[in-house]
């Protein structure tokens, strides 16, 4: 049992630490490769468990990559999974960092970084499409109309009617709860 716990948690570090140091983009190219590793790769998260999984890292205040390692972390291994995730997602954007504050004068000015970058921020695009297309099918799939049309309508709220996102998350969450206790309150009348 130690032992596969152990092996859990050196799972967990080399794939956040690997995941971190090849994904550039941000939070949002990081959560789909997550999915991947941990859903399809690993078969340790049910789909539906990782999209909540992804709901919660998403509307929690911080980095969203650091959320994800940490919801993670937290639902394969408790407490050790949350550090060991964590110092994997971090270690290679601090590294990266430091080494860029380092050299920062020779950087500042390159064309070949300059162009590097607007062919990174390129592919971040598309990764960032396919994440929103994998959790739209994800709710699609899940045939629950009520969800479809939240979908629909928060984004309608979003782009159409420029409504604030803090305000649409916090909505939408305060509808989940209320829809929550109403069907539990259900169940127990029953």
């Amino acid at each position: 049992m130690k032992k596969t716990k152990q092996n859990t948690l050196k799972k967990l570090f080399f794939s956040t630490l690997y995941l971190s140091t090849f994904t550039f983009g941000g939070g949002y190219v990081i959560i789909t490769l997550l999915k991947e590793k941990f859903v399809d790769q690993y078969h340790w998260i049910e789909e539906d468990e990782m999209l909540d999984l992804i709901a919660i890292a998403q509307s929690s205040p911080g980095a969203v990559a650091v959320n994800g390692a940490i919801v993670v972390g937290y639902r394969l291994a408790g407490i050790p999974g949350v550090l060991v995730s964590v110092l994997g997602a971090v270690i290679p954007p601090m590294t990266i960092i430091s080494l860029i504050s380092v050299f920062y004068d020779l950087f500042r000015d390159n064309r070949y970084i300059d162009a590097l970058l607007g062919g990174m921020t390129a592919g971040v695009g598309a990764v960032i499409t396919s994440v929103v297309f994998d959790m739209v099918l994800g709710i699609v799939r899940a045939k629950d109309l009520i969800h479809i049309l939240l979908l629909i309508v928060s984004f309608l709220a979003s782009y159409v009617f420029h409504v604030n996102t803090a305000l649409i998350i916090l909505l939408t969450a305060l509808f989940g709860l209320i829809r929550t206790l109403i069907t539990e309150r259900r169940k127990t009348a029953q």
